[in-house]
């Protein structure tokens, strides 16, 4: 039998290039971190003291074995990821601005986290785990899709509970359509949903969050908990007719927030292995978004993010700043 995991995801594993310093001569330097959204997730649950596994696909070059080394490294099971001789491994290259925020440019056309197929997905693994996490850069191609949405059909028969984060990348689609029709599809399997505020206006047309989560809460009637990340403005939770606000913390020294998103889902899916999805006080979601939010402004103040995931005791810490 397989070791039981308390959270599988399955998704891209790529390498984040970052601009850090100037050369002599005036070029960027660009640093190579591990990252790659279901990963990240991944590492900050480690951290948290809870047991994960990983699917995807690598290539089998120096950035695959660079990936495999750190991902291993920070605890996660790494028996179902594929090396890939005969495919690069994704890069992404992001441009920080001097508010945090990022653009970014994949070298993708294929990469190995494209190649993963239906026959290259655990059931058995995903089956005996606890949460089954993903996102949309996984279903941008049709065998990477197929492969998804193996995983996500076997979560659901087998009673695993879904989180989605549509994750959107606009750069990565064919067109914008055939991404609100796929973040549609994973709205409608998940039972906990992690969406950005410009993700919320995407599938709603609404800049209010309130009247946005109710349309995707009507559309969506099994989605137990919708929190909804406004960046540096804080975050909302939405439960069973219930709806909390949680400002970010704001002590500056952000140097970019690639990572952010993630950590904040991690501590989220940590929330709910803890404390489940039902009946949940807005007491319950308050601590929820204090401490997501907590750990999430951890991550903006250090480069890259598997690497940079907090320890519980430093998100603790922190809490005190909501009650100054």
């Amino acid at each position: 039998m397989s070791q039981i995991f308390d959270v599988v995801a399955l998704g891209e594993l790529l390498i984040d290039f970052t601009q850090n310093g100037i050369s002599e001569q005036g070029n960027p330097l660009l640093e190579a971190n591990p990252g790659g959204a279901p990963c990240n997730v991944l590492a900050m649950l480690q951290k948290l003291g809870k047991s994960t596994a990983f699917v995807g696909k690598v290539g089998n070059d120096m950035f695959g074995r660079q990936l495999r080394e750190v991902v291993g490294k920070a605890g996660i099971d790494l028996t179902n990821l594929v090396m890939d001789p005969a495919a690069h491994t994704t890069l992404a290259f992001v441009q920080t601005f001097a508010n945090g925020d990022r653009d970014f440019s994949f070298y993708r056309d294929p990469g190995a986290d494209m190649l993963l197929t239906a026959g290259e997905v655990p059931e058995d693994v995903i089956a005996q785990s606890r949460i089954f996490h993903f996102g949309t850069l996984s279903m941008t191609h049709s065998g990477v899709r197929e492969a998804t949405k193996k995983a996500v059909t076997c979560a659901k028969d087998t009673g695993v509970l879904v989180s989605f984060d549509p994750n959107l990348r606009p750069p990565l689609w064919a067109s914008l359509e055939d991404a609100r029709a796929q973040i549609s599809w994973g709205l409608s399997q998940c039972d906990v949903l992690k969406i950005a505020d410009n993700e919320l206006e995407f599938m709603t047309g609404q800049t209010d969050f309130d009247k946005g989560a109710a349309i995707l809460l009507e559309q969506h009637p099994d989605i137990h908990i919708l929190n909804v990340t406004a960046g540096a403005d804080g975050s909302y939770s939405y439960h069973d007719g219930k709806r909390v606000f949680v400002p970010s913390v704001k002590l500056g020294g952000t140097v970019e927030t690639t990572g952010a998103g993630d950590t904040f889902c991690a501590c989220v899916l940590n929330f709910v292995l803890e404390h489940g999805t039902d009946d949940l006080t807005e007491d319950d979601l308050t601590n929820m978004l204090r401490f997501a939010n907590a750990a999430a402004y951890i991550v903006t103040t250090r480069k890259g993010a598997i690497r940079s995931m907090p320890e519980r005791d430093k998100v603790e810490s922190l809490l005190g700043y909501f009650d100054a």
